[in-house]
């Protein structure tokens, strides 16, 4: 029974140290040593050769069989519910991602961080904190590393020891190895939910104000250009997601990323996503280039999963011709920051464009910019909207409709504050009334506390 099982799976070179049953890792150290001597055991005495013509449940009932052998031959003194866990996580090294295996089954976990084999942190609501996950070693670490960029058809090795990928879920995951990384491989996973926000739940949430809402609402459906800005994980494509959601169903949309993120509901919808050199160097398909090949496939609106060089020029030329209701997302700190560094990645396409010209094509292009931050209890709020009104000299001119004042921290840590409408009527009102679209009365008006939560 023990003798004929497995050879077209890999192998896993040594246990994990994270348990299914506690949520941030097993600690007990006798416990772990006891499972690496079961687990290197049952390892010797299975020959995995015809794994795959088993159901999962064929496999964990022979594993089981297998372990409670063991455990009975070498007299291991595991309880019960230790054996039980014992067999999940064996099968997890077999079949799955190791300790990282009942994290990714977490929906409350956002990001995985793992600096090396015996540092993993989470990111939970917002907040990052350590857990006791770990790994055998770097060996473990990279073997987990290898399994799953091969499970997207990738590589990673001393010849190109950076990759960024896709899992099939949609979780988006970069790893790095040594020599670059110093202290070990070093794994990083940002997952992303099955059903994407809506603004019900962003409302809910107190991240954004009813009257914000129908403000963006009516500036998607007069096709306004609109540029989503923000630091890292402060909810940039959770926006951009929930715009989308008010663009017509009769529109063509032409969505460009780097790492396919966006969940769109509409049902013409033409996804495209870039493409890295191969082994030889060659074979790269960026940004630029899909955005270029977008313009001949006769888009109604073009959606840019995030602005990160040159293609910045194409997006604005294809805003300023006839593509109107375009969408994107830019990392920057505030709406001034985000003017800035898209002037620098319009010079990034090397056309060696006077500054006032990028600055009068941008000004012409942008119509909305919003500002959303991850604030420091991880909440995330829409902090800024801001209408671009044209030039000043050289100036690309701006104007708050909204914002939210952060006034302080409550004694539980959580951030209060004050939404507000500037009082200023947009301009674009007029073309959202052109449109069809008309906003209440006093929506420019709103002053709203919220306390922390």
């Amino acid at each position: 029974m023990l003798r004929r099982r497995l050879s077209k799976i890999d192998r896993p070179a040594t246990p994990g140290e994270g348990s299914p049953d506690a949520p941030l890792g097993h600690t007990d150290d006798h416990y772990h040593e006891v499972k690496g001597d079961i687990h290197a055991k049952l390892v010797e005495n299975l020959d995995f050769a015809s794994l795959e013509s088993l159901s999962n449940e064929e496999l964990q009932g022979e594993i089981h069989e297998a372990i409670t052998q063991l455990v009975r031959t070498e007299d291991v003194p595991l309880n019960h519910s230790e054996r039980e866990v014992l067999v999940e996580e064996v099968l997890h090294e077999v079949l799955g991602y190791g300790p990282l295996e009942h994290l990714l089954k977490d929906p409350s976990i956002t990001d995985i961080l793992a600096n090396n084999y015996n540092s993993v942190y989470i990111e939970r609501k917002g907040l990052l904190e350590k857990t006791n996950i770990r790994f055998k070693n770097d060996e473990h670490l990279l073997h987990i590393i290898h399994r799953i960029v091969a499970a997207v058809g990738r590589r990673i090795d001393d010849s190109s020891p950076m990759v960024d990928a896709r899992l099939p879920d949609g979780s988006r995951i970069n790893a790095i190895i040594p020599p670059l990384a110093l202290d070990g491989p070093c794994l990083s996973i940002r997952r992303f939910g099955s059903i994407p926000l809506k603004f019900e739940d962003l409302i809910r949430f107190q991240s954004v104000l009813p009257e914000m809402v129908e403000f963006l609402t009516a500036c998607v459906k007069a096709k306004l250009n609109i540029l989503i800005s923000g630091g890292t994980g402060s909810g940039k494509t959770t926006l951009l997601n929930a715009l989308s959601s008010f663009i017509p169903e009769s529109e063509r949309i032409v969505t460009i990323e780097d790492s396919a993120e966006l969940q769109l509901q509409q049902p013409h919808v033409v996804r495209l996503e870039t493409r890295p050199p191969n082994i030889e160097g060659q074979g790269e398909v960026t940004q630029r280039d899909l955005v270029k090949n977008t313009l001949r496939m006769r888009p109604d609106r073009i959606i840019i999963g995030e602005v990160r060089g040159g293609e910045a020029l194409d997006m604005l030329q294809a805003m300023n011709t006839g593509h109107e209701g375009s969408l994107t997302t830019i990392h920057a700190n505030t709406t001034r920051d985000a003017l800035m560094r898209l002037e620098t990645m319009v010079a990034m396409a090397g056309l060696d464009l006077p500054d006032k010209a990028i600055r009068q094509q941008v000004s012409s292009a942008i119509d909305i910019m919003i500002q959303v931050n991850r604030l420091p209890d991880g909440k995330r709020k829409v902090v800024q909207i801001a209408e671009l009104t044209g030039m000043e000299g050289e100036t690309v001119t701006t104007q708050d409709v909204f914002t939210f004042d952060q006034q302080g921290v409550d004694g539980n840590g959580n951030v209060f504050g004050v939404f507000r409408a500037t009082g200023i009527r947009p301009s674009s009102v007029e073309r959202m009334e052109a449109y069809g679209v008309r906003l209440p009365e006093g929506i420019f008006a709103v002053h709203r506390e919220v306390p922390g939560l």
